[in-house]
């Protein structure tokens, strides 16, 4: 009671939600990166072993190699969950660098069409909404204005 004698609520400097609601978009950019994360990373070992699951489609614009696909799924889904789990520990980098990577992995799954056009269309509507929930109004805290 004594710490809260000026009627102020102390907060950590720099950007809170302007209401909880933006304060669980989050969290659920969180848990949908840290999970798209870990599929892309399946999804990247399961091309790299040149799994029978995916069909090669010849004459195709951004035509690479199913491997060379695998390793850019691999590696951007662990950059992608890498992001998630650290908006999870509060970081501020982590909102940006989600937005950067979940425009990432918009782009890789909207070139990866021909091999898994489900997939990569649930993909990339998952990325636009981590998208959005990363952009979700703020306000600046007292403290940090000051």
């Amino acid at each position: 009671m004594a710490s809260n004698v000026s009627g102020t609520r102390h907060h950590r400097a720099g950007w809170e939600a302007e209401s909880p609601w933006a304060t669980s978009w989050t969290v659920a950019a969180a848990v949908l990166m840290t999970f798209g994360g870990i599929m892309a990373i399946f999804q990247g070992i399961a091309a790299i072993a040149q799994d029978d699951v995916f069909v090669a489609t010849r004459d195709f614009t951004y035509e690479f190699s199913l491997t060379g696909w695998g390793w850019i799924h691999l590696i951007l889904g662990a950059l992608v969950a890498a992001a998630g789990l650290a908006l999870f520990k509060g970081a501020g980098w982590a909102r940006a660098v989600g937005v950067a990577l979940a425009g990432l992995s918009m782009i890789a799954n909207f070139v990866w069409l021909p091999y898994a056009p489900v997939w990569s269309i649930v993909l990339i509507v998952i990325d636009g909404f981590i998208i959005w929930a990363l952009c979700a109004p703020r306000r600046e805290s007292r403290e940090s204005r000051a």
